[in-house]
């Protein structure tokens, strides 16, 4: 199975407490994180992009790097792990991507690829100007078909004209073109979505659900990979996993308490207001999923609390979901967390024992 880190990009992470870890974003503290990540044989590191905050008193994401810049930085100072950057598509045109995706797989000897964000909280784009209307919510997958299209057909031909509602190409060209198959991530949880990932994507991310729970994914995975039955295609499931652990269970719990006892309820209302503004969003698409009321201080992923022993089980467990290929993980403080995960949960991992082999 494998394992990737969710870097913090936005300040904070991602706990939407008073009482968590509070920090800033710093290319310093991603490249700490990544090099310890790479040093425990981690596959991959995926940033997002986050183009507006959520504000309330922790200022909740009002700070954040942006995803191919800091990725261009990880790529010059890593060696092995596989690296993803996140583009909204309403922000940048496909061919600039396509060139931009190039060069870091240039820098990084091949080990890049690209995460999709359709777009679904329209304030970040309504400040630029660049959103384009409610319709948008409908459309959404349709934009990134085409936008994907162009993409592929420049990394894989060097030639583009493609011609489409959205992007119309003629005679557009890259090179040097990728040395390594650019792969491709989604992350559609609705049917539509998931659609969209089995036809385009390599793999997909699915939400885990709950605390300590840790085969809630199961349906999720079911519906991915029945979607991706129907186009042929092998699409792999990583799980989003937040891992929050100590030296016992009463320990590792006694801080998820202190979280959620210090939520930032100014901040998960604005959330809460973006993910409700569409009004086509279906209850399993990702923006009602991650501002669901019961557990939105960290969105809603699938939260693994305990000793290090329980952690280690959990995560085995997960692995055993029919169609997981990985898990992305996200920690309550990333140095730390980093540094338990490689030295006291990975060793104890049944399904790590093959990766911790090669990488001895």
């Amino acid at each position: 199975m494998d394992i990737g880190v969710f870097i913090p990009i936005g300040n904070n992470g991602w706990l939407i407490s008073a009482n968590s870890p509070q920090y800033m974003p710093t290319f310093e503290l991603n490249k700490q994180i990544v090099l310890k990540a790479e040093h425990y044989g981690l596959d991959f590191a995926l940033s997002m992009i986050k183009l507006r905050g959520f504000g309330g008193q922790t200022e909740f994401w009002d700070h954040n790097l942006e995803s191919f810049t800091l990725m261009a930085g990880l790529a010059a100072v890593t060696k092995s792990i596989q690296l993803y950057a996140s583009v909204a598509v309403l922000t940048i045109p496909p061919a600039i991507v396509a060139r931009m995706a190039s060069t870091i797989d240039s820098i990084s000897g091949g080990r890049f690829g690209v995460n999709i964000v359709s777009g679904w909280a329209k304030m970040e784009y309504e400040q630029m100007g660049l959103w384009p209307g409610e319709a948008h919510f409908a459309k959404r997958y349709d934009y990134s078909t085409e936008y994907v299209t162009v993409l592929r057909e420049l990394w894989e031909t060097g030639t583009s004209n493609f011609k489409g509602q959205y992007f119309q190409m003629e005679d557009c060209k890259l090179s040097p073109r990728p040395q390594a198959e650019m792969k491709i991530v989604c992350a559609g949880q609705s049917p539509r979505g998931m659609e969209f990932g089995a036809t385009y994507g390599n793999y997909n991310f699915t939400l885990g659900k709950g605390v300590n729970t840790p085969t809630a994914h199961a349906p999720t995975n079911e519906a991915m990979a029945a979607a991706a039955a129907k186009t042929g295609r092998d699409v792999g499931n990583y799980v989003l996993m937040m891992v929050i652990a100590d030296e016992t269970d009463d320990a590792a719990m006694a801080k998820w308490k202190h979280y959620n006892e210090g939520a930032d309820m100014g901040a998960l209302a604005w959330m809460a207001g973006e993910a409700n503004a569409d009004p086509n969003a279906s209850d399993d698409g990702t923006a009602k999923r991650i501002s669901a009321p019961e557990g939105a201080i960290n969105f809603n992923m699938g939260t693994l609390v305990g000793s290090y022993a329980s952690v280690a089980r959990m995560l085995d467990e997960c692995a055993t979901v029919p169609a997981t290929k990985g898990i992305m993980l996200t920690f309550d403080d990333f140095l730390i967390g980093m540094e338990q995960f490689g030295e006291r949960i990975q060793p104890l991992m049944k399904s790590r024992a093959a990766k911790l082999q090669q990488v001895a």
